[in-house]
């Protein structure tokens, strides 16, 4: 049982670039992840993630090395040291090498490009993630996921779809999931791959197969339109969001496939119905939005929510019990914020 269950925690998503690009390339299978700076940007992060997977009830020991520069590498350049580490690294690697600069790296100069370009026996692919000069978190994952596409190849495009861009530190990940694939189900559309989430590097070669791609939330539009560039495949930029955001979404689905969607999105309309009903003791609560939640499309899909239950939304830090919004994905997605909400007002 996750102890705390309320998804409100944005310290999740405000760390560094650096910390941005490992929530992505440490969910790939058999690989690792270079981290060249100082250990303890290294085991910074090896921490973070390792408690963000304790608290998702997943028990996870990232793929990170550091080449531990000192000193005398910062004054004298780090160049050698990332090569004997890619060296001991190459030995002992099934898949691939992520390599993941520093602040302090691109600050003394290394040529993190010439030293990867050499040949180790596995791919090794470089993603910039020195934040210093105002990279942020999202920076990060969009860094990421566009320079592990790059050695993905055009290929035979299929009837299915790619997930792009999952929040692997969210604590509702998989729940997210389940709910896009239970409303693809409904449209009989497979999913191809999880880019990035849990998969094989030899997977990613698959990307340009999907006809459509899924982006995980607006912010990775930058991603989207490089996907679109590279294989041709177009994008939704979000997952469903709340109420009218999944029917619109399995609008929009079916239209790229050429496929009736009216049945299924009444029988969507129907359960939501349900779902808003089995919640009318909600129905006149005074609430108000937690002022520490900034995401735009949380709070959008979370107060429509609480406009079709007449829940009166006060002004933050007015009267009215604080809610965290989250950002309910699909219809479950929904009944799982609702039940959040009622334990909040109920208390």
């Amino acid at each position: 049982m996750i102890l705390n269950p309320l998804p409100i925690h944005t310290s999740r998503f405000g760390g560094c670039t650096l910390t941005g690009a490992l929530s992505v390339t440490t969910h790939i299978c058999n690989t690792a992840t270079i981290v060249h700076g100082p250990k303890g940007c290294t085991h910074h992060n090896f921490s973070l993630l390792h408690a963000t997977g304790l608290d998702n009830e997943t028990v996870t020991l990232p793929a990170l090395i550091s080449t531990d520069l000192c000193e005398s590498d910062i004054v004298f350049g780090g160049e050698g040291a990332l090569l004997r580490t890619l060296d001991e690294v190459a030995e002992r690697t099934q898949d691939a090498i992520f390599v993941l600069s520093t602040c302090i790296v691109d600050t003394i100069g290394d040529d993190v490009v010439a030293i990867c370009s050499r040949e180790y026996g596995v791919p090794v692919v470089i993603v910039p993630t020195a934040g210093f000069l105002g990279g942020t978190f999202q920076n990060g994952v969009a860094n990421a996921l566009c320079a592990i596409a790059g050695s993905a190849e055009l290929c035979q495009v299929n009837d299915c779809v790619n997930i792009i861009g999952e929040k692997n530190l969210e604590y509702e990940v998989e729940e997210n999931y389940a709910e896009v694939i239970r409303l693809l189900d409904m449209l009989g559309i497979p999913v191809n791959i999880r880019y990035v989430h849990d998969i094989t590097y030899d997977e990613i070669g698959t990307l340009g197969a999907a006809r459509l791609n899924i982006l995980r939330e607006t912010a990775l539009i930058p991603v989207g339109n490089y996907l679109k560039q590279r294989f041709g495949t177009p994008f939704i930029q979000t997952f469903p969001l709340g109420l009218s955001g999944t029917l619109s979404f399995l609008e929009t689905v079916a239209g790229t496939f050429g496929i009736d969607s009216s049945r299924v999105v009444e029988k969507e309309r129907l359960l939501q119905s349900e779902t808003l009903e089995r919640f009318s003791d909600l129905t006149g609560m005074s609430a108000s939005f937690d002022p520490a939640v900034s995401d735009l499309d949380g709070v959008s899909s979370s107060s429509e929510v609480a406009e079709a239950l007449q829940i009166h939304m006060k002004k933050p830090g007015t009267s009215g019990v604080p809610l965290g919004p989250g950002t309910p994905v699909g219809t479950s997605g929904v009944r799982r914020m609702l039940h959040r909400w009622r334990r909040q007002l109920h208390a």
